[in-house]
């Protein structure tokens, strides 16, 4: 295995996209990978949505808005990505554009679901695709303990239902996923306040996906 201290790149990996539900860690391990290899960081654009902070107090009444709202950040964000950067040839997401998708599938009615996945069908053919999709998981209890630690008021009302369901959500969606290379993390032993994953590992584990199209992985700390 590659020692991940002393690789400068990841061969073969332009666009490394990190996914997993809220209290995943996302964020965190997108931002180390960048900074590791050089890379151009692209992070959701939530602290841009206007109604997300209201969307965590009435999701029934906020859905549409919020879900269209990101749909469209998220879509010039993915245009940007298919261009080539001189100073960045890697880029590392916190995000894919199918986490749209997966979040509106729990929050929109009927009704707007259907137009929004009209929205949803069009664009997704101008996104980017990762050369390689990291995905990060925990279980329930280990995501809300998270999300208290952290303390960004509005998600201070997530409940236990709404974080089991996006669980659910996100398992369901990439049990099948098979439009990139797939490494799937476990998450639950690693403890952020003490430097959360093994970053040397991370890369291991990236390049040895390369090689297979799904590996599955339990992480510690760092």
């Amino acid at each position: 295995m590659a020692d991940g201290k002393k690789l400068a790149v990841l061969e073969g990996y332009h666009y490394i996209a990190v996914e997993g539900p809220i209290g995943a860690g996302k964020t965190s391990l997108a931002k180390a990978l960048a900074q590791r290899f050089s890379a151009r960081l692209v992070l959701e654009p939530a602290a841009k949505n206007p109604f997300l902070e209201r969307f965590y107090g009435d999701m029934r009444r906020y859905a549409l808005p919020t879900q269209l709202v990101f749909l469209v950040s998220r879509y010039q964000q993915q245009g940007e990505l298919k261009r080539r950067y001189l100073f960045h040839p890697m880029v590392v997401s916190d995000y894919t554009l199918a986490r749209d998708r997966i979040f509106a599938g729990l929050t929109l009615n009927e009704e707007e679901f259907r137009l929004y996945e009209q929205l949803y069908e069009v664009m997704t053919g101008h996104a980017a695709r990762p050369d390689i999709v990291v995905l990060l998981q925990a279980d329930t209890e280990t995501l809300m303990g998270r999300i208290r630690r952290r303390g960004v008021p509005y998600e201070a009302d997530l409940g236990r239902d709404y974080l089991e369901q996006l669980n659910a959500a996100y398992t369901e969606y990439f049990r099948l996923y098979a439009e990139s290379p797939l490494l799937i993390i476990d998450t639950n032993a690693a403890d952020y306040s003490k430097g959360g994953l093994d970053l040397a590992r991370v890369v291991e584990e990236i390049e040895q996906t390369q090689s297979g199209r799904r590996r599955y992985v339990a992480e510690g700390t760092g």
